[in-house]
C-alpha cells in the first residue's frame, strides 16, 4: 500500500540546511536536499529538492525548486517542478507556478498562479500550528 504525505516536509529525506532567523544571504543559492530558510534573502535559488520560507522570513527574488512551502514574504516568482504550498502567513508579491498548488486561508497571493497540471489550486483551511 503506497503512503501519500499531504505536507511537503512530511516527504523531505536527507539532512535539512537550516538558515537561521538572524542570517541575510545576498546572492544566488544552488544545491540539493531540504532547505528551510527563517532569515532574509536577496537572490535567486535553483534548488533541486524543496525549500520552505518559514513565518517572518523575506525573501526577494526567484525561488525555484522541486517543492515550495512559502510561510513567509516572497517578492518575486515561485517556481516548483512539483508541488507549492502557501501557508496562512505567507504572502507572495509574484508568479506562482507549479505542477500542484496549495494555498491557505489568509494567504495573500499579489500576481499570476500557474498550475502545469492543468487542475484548478486547492484551497485549504490550516489546521496545523
Amino acid at each position: 500500500m503506497a503512503t501519500f504525505k499531504r505536507r511537503i516536509g512530511d516527504s523531505a529525506s536527507g539532512p535539512t540546511t537550516f538558515v537561521s532567523p538572524s542570517t541575510q544571504f545576498v546572492g544566488r543559492i544552488a544545491g540539493a536536499g531540504p532547505y528551510v530558510f527563517c532569515g532574509s534573502v536577496d537572490g535567486d535559488c535553483d534548488i533541486d529538492g524543496s525549500v520552505t520560507l518559514a513565518a517572518g522570513a523575506r525573501w526577494i527574488g526567484t525561488i525555484r525548486a522541486t517543492d515550495v512551502v512559502v510561510s513567509g514574504e516572497v517578492d518575486g516568482d515561485v517556481v516548483a517542478s512539483g508541488r507549492v504550498e502557501i501557508s496562512g502567513t505567507g504572502r507572495v508579491t509574484g508568479s506562482l507556478i507549479g505542477h500542484s498548488i496549495a494555498i491557505a486561508e489568509g494567504a495573500v497571493i499579489e500576481g499570476d498562479i500557474s498550475v502545469t497540471s492543468g487542475l484548478e489550486p486547492t484551497r485549504f483551511e490550516e489546521k496545523r500550528r
